[in-house]
């Protein structure tokens, strides 16, 4: 076996990890003085801390979204699958996790239906089944989120040492200093502009990365690879078909692990809860399709390219091909890197996965904190605290996640645990609570018993079936190398997730619960006047700041009890244009068509008549394919970089209005106009 030389010298490591992170350290908090002068919203509430204040337009969600979903995995594990399975891979990598966010349309717009005014998805959860499922739930929230969070740091600091040779601890410990420090300064909102930022970057390296000459150079080298190493379960051993056993495998074990990384993590819930009601559906699905063009283009041209130069001398381990262990660890993004580009390429693909790393670990950092902050601490340790108490709390725990991540990060990497088995391994644990907490905002009939059994038994389920599978295929053997592989872990996968919804379907529907959404439509609900404000769990913040928007008229909050939205509205009652229950009953209706229909393009319509036609591609077909997967990613550059700029143009210009008036006034425009709010400003 040949080790992969570092091409980089360490101090570019180091540099990257420290530089970068520390750049946009500084760069939130110029944002963050900028959003707090010159808007409405000021990141010293924890209202505009931990959702934004639900106002955030879907180019930014979408952007948002496209970062917290571009994890390590998604550079790295799709040019693996790449390289393993040929073009098979990349496809149902891409296919297997865009089921999730697009479906997470329907859950958005329930959100917005049934829990408007929620931080997490775990107050809806305690609200309607109490304490003890609140806390079985949440053991699940941090599972997921601990999970995904040591896979980030996993990832990156294998290809950082890969690249430049700076220990790999330094890096796991190192990569999250810069992120913290951001996430803390800005919030959640100003997350979101770096997260744009991020991908901005990621979208403009990749985009100028060149392939091998053209398509026919590759589909050419990938023939002789073929010829050479003939890919075992695919159609005549060839890399460009998508009649592949294991891929297709690996496409229900991501089905299955993407879903629990999707409904399970709070980032996802709070980017809903961010966005405005009539805008959710929108925000999920143009995310959707705008990240899945980012593993498939990214790992079709990349991962590919590992396998079409394994024999030229200028790939890291030439004459031979990566070893299992080095696959796994996800280095074949990297060699190919620095196979195509020398030290230009590892110097692009060490900042886009930078870039992909830190992203999405600030999503999970903020979404953790969130939970911690309302769920535990206040709920459970001072339901009284002040909004500046809930700040500090929030910060507090940005940095606790943080040092789990990399502790969790450091005990994966001492006993041997890799990225690879990592990505297997989480379907098996979190699959049973995957549609216990879909249903729980989505169906009135799903009881608490129900819930947590689903969720208890579909786990149990999915941890025995994987052990049992793993020591049936391996003589009784279970080890770190048994344990992850494909058949396991899809066993273990689809028991956990099938028996958690047969258990909490078969158990409601034999007793079948009756819930009133108008109970979870009362979290955080802001009272009314003469009420007291100890009778509310709404931060007075909150309350002050929806007082204010009523008397604008920008919100107009309910006057009487909604009994639901298929019911037409009471006399005198009254919503804003974005709450009204027709406008939201319409966008659910969208969002099921558009979600159900996309899905079943990509992992119906599309692949299996080419799978069971046993088709392998022509030249012409596979530079079509390449081509179909460039022009997606030019795409969805647009929908990342170019929505966001045009949707926020009104306030970009009032920012940039009031920059340029302050330096011709010496700041006394932005005294004014702090001076005119405080006098417009309601009584409680």
């Amino acid at each position: 076996m040949s080790e992969v030389t570092a091409i980089l010298p360490q101090g570019v490591g180091y540099g990257v990890v420290l530089g970068v992170g520390f750049f946009f350290a500084g760069f939130m908090a110029i944002l963050t003085q900028i959003q707090n002068r010159y808007t409405q919203y000021s990141t010293k509430t924890s209202e505009e801390f931990n959702t934004a204040s639900r106002s955030v337009k879907p180019g930014l969600i979408a952007s948002g979204i496209v970062s917290a979903w571009t994890w390590a995995a998604t550079l790295l594990q799709s040019c693996t699958v790449a390289y393993e399975y040929g073009i098979s891979g990349p496809f149902w990598y891409a296919s297997g996790a865009t089921v999730q966010i697009l479906l997470f349309a329907i859950l958005g717009v329930k959100v917005k239906q049934n829990a408007p005014r929620c931080h997490t998805y775990l107050e809806i959860i305690y609200t309607r089944y109490g304490s003890t499922a609140h806390w079985v739930f949440m053991v699940f929230a941090f599972i997921t989120n601990i999970l995904v969070g040591s896979q980030l740091l996993l990832g990156g600091s294998a290809v950082v040492t890969a690249l430049t040779g700076m220990n790999v601890y330094a890096a796991v410990w190192l990569i999250p200093v810069g992120v913290t420090i951001y996430v803390i300064l800005g919030g959640l909102r100003a997350t979101f502009l770096c997260d744009y930022t991020h991908t901005f970057i990621l979208m403009i390296i990749y985009s100028s990365s060149p392939l091998i000459g053209s398509p026919r150079e590759m589909y050419n080298l990938l023939k002789i690879a073929a010829a050479k190493r003939p890919v075992a379960g695919n159609t005549d051993g060839s890399y460009m078909t998508l009649k592949s056993n294991f891929a297709l495998i690996f496409g229900v074990i991501q089905l299955c692990s993407g879903s629990g990384t999707v409904f399970l993590d709070q980032g996802y819930w709070q980017r809903a809860i961010a966005s405005r009601p009539s805008t959710a559906v929108r925000a999920y699905l143009l995310g959707g399709l705008a990240w899945y063009a980012i593993p498939f283009a990214f790992a079709t041209t990349l991962g590919l390219a590992a396998v079409a130069l394994t024999d030229h001398p200028s790939f890291p381990t030439y004459p031979n091909p990566l070893s299992a262990s080095q696959v796994s660890a996800g280095l074949a993004a990297p060699t190919a890197a620095v196979a195509l580009l020398g030290k230009g390429g590892a110097a692009a693909l060490l900042i886009i996965l930078f870039m992909a790393v830190t992203s999405a670990a600030s999503s999970e950092m903020i979404a953790t904190s969130s939970i911690l902050t309302f769920d535990v601490y206040k709920l459970h340790i001072r339901p009284d605290a002040p909004p500046a108490t809930m700040i500090q709390v929030s910060h507090i725990m940005i940095v606790v996640f943080a040092f789990v991540m990399a502790t969790m990060a450091s005990v994966w990497q001492a006993i041997g645990i890799d990225l690879g088995w990592l990505f297997l391994f989480m379907g098996v644990i979190i699959g049973g609570a995957v549609v216990p907490v879909a249903l729980t905002i989505c169906w009135k009939k799903q009881t608490k018993v129900a819930a947590i059994t689903g969720a208890i038994v579909g786990c149990a389920s999915g941890i025995l079936a994987w052990l049992l599978t793993a020591a049936y295929t391996n003589d009784g053997v279970l080890s770190v190398a048994t344990t992850g592989q494909e058949y396991a872990s899809v066993a273990g996968s689809l028991a956990s997730i099938c028996m958690g919804a047969i258990c909490t379907v078969g158990i409601s529907l034999w007793n079948p619960d009756d819930f009133d959404w108008e109970i979870t439509r009362a979290i955080n609900r802001v009272p009314e006047q003469g009420a007291s404000s100890s009778s509310s769990t709404v931060d007075e913040e909150d309350r002050e700041r929806q007082l204010k928007e009523k008397e604008r008229g920008d919100v107009q909050i309910r006057e009487a009890k909604v009994q639901g939205v298929d019911d037409a509205p009471l006399p005198g009652v009254r919503f804003s244009e974005d709450e009204h229950p027709d406008k939201l009953k319409s966008a659910l209706k969208f969002a099921i068509i558009a979600s159900f229909g996309l899905v079943a393009v990509m992992d119906l319509i599309v692949p299996l008549p080419l799978f069971f036609s046993h088709y392998t591609f022509s030249v012409k077909f596979f530079t079509a394919w390449v081509v179909i997967g460039i022009i997606w990613a030019f795409c969805s550059a647009f929908i990342c970089i170019f929505l966001p700029l045009m949707e926020s143009r009104n306030a970009l210009s009032e920012v940039g209005g009031g920059l340029i008036k302050d330096i011709f006034t010496g700041g006394r425009h932005h005294k004014r106009r702090r001076e005119a709010e405080q006098s417009t400003k309601p009584v409680a």
